[in-house]
């Protein structure tokens, strides 16, 4: 079975996180997630996330510690997935790969329809919202 290792960004600002809601497209179209993807050969989470959120949504963002790392296992594949709180430096959040996103309180956190190996890091991130 196919195994797959990403990061993702935990982006919190004025008491919300950042979601991002992916196309209809594969076996997790059309859920909610925390933005981020694959890791490349040789390339850690931390790496991983400033550059997948340089080119998924335009912006340059710089972790400031890793925050969990989940093990799911999908019908099909199986995932690592490192979740990092990340700090926003420059850049507008600009979609070019998701079909929606938005910034989201921690009353509304499960009005979502996340991505299962997410659903670990909203709960931590429901923590951080307080």
């Amino acid at each position: 079975m196919k195994h797959i290792e990403v990061a993702a960004a935990v982006l919190i600002e004025h008491t919300t996180v950042f979601a991002a809601r992916r196309g209809d497209k594969g076996p997790l179209g059309g859920r909610w997630e925390l933005p981020g993807g694959k890791l490349e050969e040789g390339e850690d989470g931390s790496t991983a996330i400033v550059r997948e959120i340089a080119e998924e949504l335009k912006t340059r963002i710089e972790v400031v510690r890793p925050l969990i790392t989940v093990s799911h296992q999908y019908p099909t594949f199986s995932i690592t997935l490192h979740a990092f709180l990340c700090r926003r430096l420059q850049g507008d959040l600009e979609l070019t790969e998701h079909v929606a996103s938005c910034w989201v309180g921690k009353d509304d956190l499960y009005n979502l329809d996340w991505s299962e190996a997410d659903l670990p890091v909203v709960r931590e991130v429901e923590k951080l919202l307080g």
